[in-house]
């Protein structure tokens, strides 16, 4: 599809050929918006970068004209002059590669997301660890954000764009639907139809119906063929997940279970809580993330002065944790894994998408290891929070784009459209 006589221009600065730090920015005439803003993760680094000057000078982040906060000193970044009346930036999740570096922009730019990521990234940012912090320290640790309801409307100039939520294991994510006067754009965010909200995923393909350009995530070819069976630690749905972790605590009443889960993934924790035939017991700081996402009030343990404002009801002495053999189902974190030598012998811990995430990760072998020196059964139980290879093809068959661009991959190229062209985006392209 030919988009040279079009006004709509659309540039992939990052998250090309890579999986995270997408950032895209769409013009038309005098506004522009971005999706979304986080930065690349590079595990074997030796050091991770701190701040925004080492993000660019590792080339994990581009640098955005205008776009960053101007009071951050920077070495070899200078903006030029700003020649837009209308700008925003738009989040579709949680996920560090979509939102880790939100912090670091101008503050006068409005960030758009659905209210459940508007509150999760609050929520979880509460120890001002979880993004890249504000480099002016604030009331709040972080940035200002509008909370968008469910398929609502933002009109940036004359750049239409509807916030639709979509599949994904993290809460509140969502896809984009762009609309300006001589084009409309589909992206999808991180998105999947084997969840918890598979028919969002299918309003959001119906409604983005030969839209004239689809960008699509395309994680899950970067590593699997059409035609590959998942491993044996990989799930294929979040219910069979649910019934795999059940049945691992069923056939083993007399054991110590611990497992651990992504912090974002509210909705399988939920699932784990109300099915599970032990008691669940979390760390504060995520049971606090759980409460302030749904309300809901969890049970859970200290290790630190940290108290969230929990209910005191709810809380478990950490003792009681380590001597358990059948009673509770207990969440061992980042916190509580300096114990692991204090786990009963034996014992079961259950890996559930949670950090370190696989063996791609420098940390993930060494942390498995633990686990067989000290006697512990070591269960990876996963279920991937991106659409499995065909199911990416039935999303683009249910879309028909007349364009489609395939990001946020390692294999882009194995992703194909049926209904017209594919474009293999080069960084810093404009089409």
């Amino acid at each position: 599809m030919e988009l040279k006589d079009k006004k709509t221009k659309i540039t992939f600065h990052n998250g090309i050929l890579t999986i995270g730090g997408t950032i895209i920015e769409i013009t038309y005439e005098d506004s522009h918006i971005f999706f979304d803003f986080g930065s690349e993760y590079n595990p074997k680094a030796p050091v991770q970068p701190t701040n925004l000057q080492e993000l660019l000078d590792e080339n994990l982040v581009p640098y955005l004209n205008n776009m960053y906060d101007p009071n951050i000193p920077l070495k070899g970044y200078e903006s030029m002059e700003d020649k837009w009346e209308n700008t925003a930036v738009f989040l579709s999740h949680v996920h560090l590669d979509h939102s880790k570096i939100v912090n670091y922009l101008n503050p006068s730019i409005p960030l758009y997301t659905l209210e459940g990521t508007k509150s999760l990234l609050n929520t979880l940012n509460i120890n001002d660890d979880f993004l890249f912090p504000l480099y002016e320290k604030k009331e709040k640790n972080t940035r200002d954000i509008i909370g968008l309801k469910e398929n609502e409307i933002v009109n940036v100039g004359k750049i239409q764009v509807k916030v639709m939520p979509v599949d994904h294991d993290a809460y509140g994510a969502c896809g984009l639907l762009i609309t300006t006067p001589d084009l409309i754009i589909s992206y999808t965010g991180d998105i999947r139809l084997h969840g918890y909200r598979k028919e969002d995923t299918l309003n959001f393909c119906k409604e983005s119906e030969n839209c004239d350009v689809l960008l699509i995530e395309g994680v899950s070819v970067s590593f699997q063929e059409f035609d590959e069976e998942l491993s044996s630690e990989e799930i294929y749905n979040e219910p069979d997940l649910i019934d795999k972790i059940n049945k691992i605590v069923q056939d083993n009443p007399n054991k110590q279970i611990t497992f651990n889960y992504y912090i974002s993934n509210i909705e399988r924790i939920l699932n784990i809580i109300k099915t599970n035939s032990r008691k669940v017991v979390l760390d504060a700081y995520y049971a606090y993330v759980l409460k302030e996402a749904t309300g809901y009030e969890a049970y859970y343990y200290e290790l630190n002065e940290n108290k969230y404002g929990l209910n005191e009801k709810y809380k478990i002495d950490f003792e009681d944790l380590l001597n358990d053999e059948g009673d509770f189902f207990w969440q061992l974190d980042n916190s509580a894994i300096k114990y692991i030598d204090k786990l009963k012998k034996g014992g079961i811990y259950i890996h559930s998408n949670a950090v370190p995430l696989g063996e791609f990760d420098p940390a993930y072998e060494p942390f498995v290891n633990k686990f067989g020196e000290c006697n512990i059964e070591f269960v990876k139980v996963s279920c991937s929070g991106h659409a499995h290879p065909n199911d990416l093809i039935k999303i683009i068959d249910l879309i028909k784009p007349k364009l489609l661009v395939p990001i946020h991959s390692y294999r882009p190229e194995k992703l194909y459209n049926k209904s017209g062209d594919v474009l293999l985006p080069e960084k810093k392209q404009t089409i």
